[in-house]
């Protein structure tokens, strides 16, 4: 199996594997055909994100570093990642300009609060499903 290096991927992409949330949602990008290279990075278990990104920030908001080694977060971070899809390129475009750029970053930033107590509920509702 080739690895590519992290200079051959043209997104890395830094999310919170230990959020039920965020572990469906990343599959679900998984599964899609990217139209680039994408490294997937678990900070959850990662120690170091390096570059200038560290572990704190990277659990505190969704991060992304394109090939030139510009780093994303937020809503704009998903805008990058969005552009790598065909079916979702649309959104990516749209959330990358204002005024929908500022709409996208403000509800980013009204979920953040709100992700801790979302993310219990679905722990909960995951075990309840559990055998």
């Amino acid at each position: 199996m080739h690895h590519l290096s992290t200079t051959e991927h043209n997104l890395t992409v830094y999310f919170d594997g230990s959020c039920p949330m965020c572990q469906r949602e990343i599959a679900l990008y998984q599964r899609l055909p990217a139209d680039r290279p994408i490294r997937w990075v678990d900070v959850s278990v990662a120690a170091a994100c390096g570059d200038g990104l560290c572990h704190q920030d990277a659990m505190r908001r969704f991060h992304v570093r394109d090939g030139q080694g510009r780093l994303y977060s937020g809503a704009a971070a998903f805008s990058r990642l969005w552009r790598c899809f065909a079916g979702w390129r649309w959104l990516g475009w749209l959330t990358a300009v204002p005024p929908a750029s500022w709409l996208a970053e403000g509800a980013y930033r009204l979920f953040l609060p709100l992700r801790p107590r979302l993310q219990a509920l679905v722990r909960r509702h995951l075990g309840a499903r559990a055998p």
